[in-house]
């Protein structure tokens, strides 16, 4: 039962309160998982574990939890069970989606996997429920849904859309880049965002037969490149990155008019940093602050959320290189941040004021780029 509903509250983005938990978690012990690439100078050999406890902020060392190659995305069931990964590749088939079995020790155990339909997938999440799994792939830029089993595992490929088109910068939208893919809290649509087409597109889910149909798209600014989001409880708000223009945008969204819209766009930097991009956006668990990351500048831009807004609060700076993702563990005490270029993970601490300060927790991990919490 604990780690359904911290699955949940990871799957939601909801605050521990927000679930009739009180103001702390029930527990301070969790794994924390670690996916990124394999081969290469750093030598990563797959999937990474290490114990974080919230009530201190200590990271042990990681330990390799599944060899696989170049996991690079990482998601959980609601039950805390199994966890799956995209392994970025793959051919005309498209590349692997794996399933895991979560062992008490918290090492991974491969159930199955299938191939993605199109190439590199980059990002997989799974819905509410626990019935089907969204991936996006970049390469490719097309969306595949896929069922899932009692059990956790993959059962099929139930749907795969190909996008279409392109935007502004011809370097890098000559065509579709799918780069993450999430239902919304209902589990009745699907969202996935497309760098290559500056949108953000809008499924609907059919939840019989697991098809879906395009309905809509969130329209965002030529030349943005929308790379990561996070949809905002109540599922009305969501806030998306812009990877190409250094960017956070809030967009509104109005499902059963299918009416969605950009209300504010905010630079992500202090300054202008030639050859900065964004990588991940995230809402903190009180839903006070907007976290996104940027490459280049080597910062997580934070900003406090008022009356639907964002305001720019600041700027945390470690030792990480090329954050391209970080999270925030369920008691919103501490932020992880992955240092792709470096092969580290630090350890924030988060203040009342929404700003991350190092702590001088550093670990070693080979080049890690997706961060995942579960509750031991």
């Amino acid at each position: 039962m604990l780690r359904l509903l911290f699955a949940l509250l990871l799957t939601t983005g909801l605050s521990a309160s927000a679930l009739g938990l009180g103001d702390k978690p029930m527990t301070t012990k969790y794994h924390a998982y670690f996916g990124g690439y394999t081969g290469g100078k750093a030598g990563g050999k797959g999937i990474m574990v290490a114990d974080f406890d919230t009530a201190t902020g200590k990271l042990s060392d990681p330990t390799l939890a599944a060899e696989v190659g170049s996991p690079s995305f990482l998601a959980l069931h609601p039950n805390g069970k199994t966890l799956y990964a995209v392994g970025e590749g793959g051919g005309k088939d498209g590349g692997p989606v794996y399933a895991f079995a979560v062992e008490s020790d918290g090492k991974l155990t491969k159930k199955n996997d299938l191939l993605s339909g199109g190439s590199g997938p980059c990002h997989v999440s799974i819905d509410a429920a626990g019935k089907f799994a969204t991936v996006a792939n970049y390469g490719g830029g097309s969306t595949a849904i896929f069922s899932l089993n009692d059990d956790g595992s993959l059962k099929a490929r139930t749907a795969f859309v190909q996008h279409v088109g392109s935007s502004a910068n011809k370097s890098r939208q000559s065509g579709p880049h799918g780069h993450c893919s999430f239902f919304d809290e209902t589990g009745t649509f699907v969202l996935t965002a497309d760098l290559g087409l500056d949108k953000v597109l809008v499924f609907k889910l059919n939840r019989d037969d697991g098809s879906i149909a395009l309905i809509a798209s969130i329209d965002l600014p030529p030349g943005s490149g929308p790379r990561h989001f996070h949809l905002a409880p109540g599922n009305k708000t969501a806030f998306i990155c812009g990877e190409l223009d250094s960017t956070v945008h809030v967009a509104s969204l109005d499902f059963a008019a299918k009416s969605f819209k950009i209300v504010q766009t905010l630079s992500t930097l202090p300054e202008p940093t030639p050859g900065n991009s964004t990588a991940e956006c995230r809402i903190h668990p009180n839903g006070k602050f907007v976290y996104v990351s940027n490459r280049g500048h080597n910062s997580i831009a934070a900003f406090r959320l008022e009356d639907g807004k964002l305001t720019a609060i600041g700027h945390a700076k470690g030792e990480f290189k090329i954050p391209r993702n970080f999270n925030l563990d369920p008691s919103g005490k501490w932020m992880l941040v992955a240092g792709q270029e470096n092969s580290v993970v630090e350890v924030f601490a988060v203040g009342t004021d929404g700003l991350p300060k190092a702590t001088g927790t550093v670990v070693s991990t080979p080049s890690p780029v997706c961060i995942r919490f579960l509750a031991k």
